[in-house]
């Protein structure tokens, strides 16, 4: 019996158990299709969602290109346009340069015809001439000749009437002037006064330590030299003088700059052309900041106070320029001190004296208008940076360029005289040498392209370095032959002049 219900309990669970399984089995089935059909209309969303985006990018694609054919087609109708404006134009002046050719010789024939027309009338008029003068001649009874002379001869009776009343008149306004007379015969006999005499040559000695230093400075084939040169305009002579090196330059200002760059030079020990160009503009700044305090410092030492800047700078100027061999800074200072104490015995103005002794010269250090006398180009200066009238006419009379209207004026020129005109002090022969190497530069610098000229060799030769840009190679000789010609026929000069144009081409880069 218990067997029997046990059995039968088994097999009851047993079927429970296939039972559910079986519905198990059903459940999974139904939810594994149920998941497959979701995964497959996802997929099928899925890609037309890609078809839909692909459509898309095409379509904006497509719109992209075809803006992009249309923007090309308009750039081309617009060139298009612009060359058929530009053809047009090109013709119509064509045509304008036509029709102006066209009157341009017509008014060429035009002025033939005049200018035949009008030497034909001279004819006429030396023929109508030639015979008025016979007619003349033959109602007056005397040749031209004769009538010239009896004309002569009644204006110089009518001269000298009027040359002896002009006389008496100048000896009323003298008498009348008599105190102002006196003076200036006081300032004249000051002008015996004797002084201290100057010289000035043309050549400086830079010293070196030992004859090493001259291969250094000379450089490999000559580089170093030529570039010193070429910076500085100053000739430099390496000779067999023991620890010595010539410089030679006519101006004073040169052969400072490449002493003071030499001597950097060799301290420092690096010596090549960008080097030396380097030291040379440094030099060149030193030595205009060394002048701008000459300046200073003289008008300080001479109580002369409320001069223009440029003024100062022509004043400091003075120390690198001579005068027929006299140092013109000394000389403006020493005929500075000699007018103040003329004006004070003579009872004037001492400070106005001495500012105008200062600025006598000053128009020889000018840089523009060098075809002026100096004495007018100074008053010119002087009016420029606002000095007083009297000081003007004071600088501008002082070699009787214009007319004396102030007092200080004669003083100046009295003064000028015993510091300059003394036995000594000045040479001629340096003077004009000085010019004439001046005067071959300002030649050389009157062509176009011309950068910087130097008179070396005591004017025997003639460096001339020109812009890159602005002449050829090509060119470069033509100006060699045009120049030498030029110097030939407008200049007076011994021996010849040897014309040298340098052209350099540099291209310059910096690594960063």
């Amino acid at each position: 019996m218990n067997t029997t219900i046990i059995f039968v309990m088994c097999a009851v669970a047993v079927g429970g158990l296939l039972l559910g399984a079986g519905v198990y089995y059903l459940i999974a089935r139904l939810i594994g299709m149920n998941l497959v059909r979701k995964a497959a209309e996802e997929a099928e969303v899925m890609k037309k969602n890609k078809i839909v985006e692909a459509k898309e990018k095409f379509i904006a694609l497509k719109l992209e290109h075809d803006n992009a054919v249309r923007e090309q087609d308009r750039r081309i109708q617009q060139q298009e346009q612009r060359l058929q404006q530009r053809e047009q134009q090109l013709n119509q002046r064509q045509g304008d340069i036509q029709r102006s050719l066209n009157e341009v010789n017509q008014k060429v024939q035009q002025v033939e015809q005049r200018q035949q027309a009008l030497d034909y009338k001279q004819q006429e008029v030396e023929k109508l001439h030639q015979q008025a003068e016979k007619q003349l001649e033959q109602l007056s009874g005397m040749s031209a000749e004769e009538a010239k002379k009896q004309l002569v001869e009644a204006l110089k009776d009518e001269a000298k009437t009027a040359a002896m009343s002009y006389i008496n008149e100048i000896m009323d306004n003298a008498r009348l002037e008599a105190n102002k007379e006196a003076k200036k015969i006081i300032i004249q006999t000051i002008q015996r006064v004797s002084s201290e005499t100057a010289a000035e040559n043309t050549v400086s000695v830079f010293h070196i330590e030992n004859d090493e230093v001259k291969g250094r400075i000379i450089g490999r084939e000559g580089r170093n030299i030529r570039a010193l040169e070429a910076a500085t305009g100053v000739e430099i002579v390496v000779d067999d003088t023991p620890e010595a090196i010539t410089l030679s330059a006519f101006d004073p200002v040169r052969r400072e700059i490449a002493r003071l760059a030499l001597h950097q030079l060799v301290q420092d020990g690096r010596i090549h052309p960008a080097r030396i160009e380097e030291v040379v503009a440094k030099v060149t700044k030193q030595v205009e900041d060394e002048i701008v305090e000459v300046g200073k410092r003289t008008a300080i030492d001479l109580g002369v106070h409320g001069l223009h800047p440029e003024l100062i700078r022509l004043i400091g100027k003075m120390k690198y320029r001579s005068s027929y061999g006299q140092n013109l800074l000394q000389h403006s200072r020493e005929t500075a001190n000699l007018c103040a104490a003329m004006a004070g015995e003579l009872g004037l103005n001492v400070k106005a004296a001495r500012r105008a002794g200062l600025l006598h010269d000053i128009g020889k250090v000018a840089e523009d208008d060098v075809e002026l006398p100096h004495a007018e180009l100074g008053m010119k200066l002087c009016e420029k940076y606002g000095e007083k009238p009297d000081i003007c006419n004071a600088v501008g009379a002082h070699h009787d360029e214009c007319e004396m209207t102030t007092i200080i004026a004669p003083i100046v020129q009295a003064c000028d005289a015993i510091s300059g005109a003394r036995p000594g002090a000045r040479r001629e022969i340096v003077e004009s040498y000085v010019k004439r190497l001046n005067d071959l530069e300002n030649l050389a610098m009157s062509f176009p392209g011309v950068v910087k000229t130097y008179a070396l060799q005591a004017g025997r030769e003639l460096r001339v370095i020109v812009g890159a840009d602005k002449i050829s190679d090509k060119d470069t000789e033509l100006l060699s032959f045009d120049l030498a010609k030029r110097i030939q026929d407008e200049m007076t000069y011994p021996g010849q002049v040897k014309v040298t144009v340098i052209r350099e081409v540099r291209a310059i880069n910096v690594a960063k």
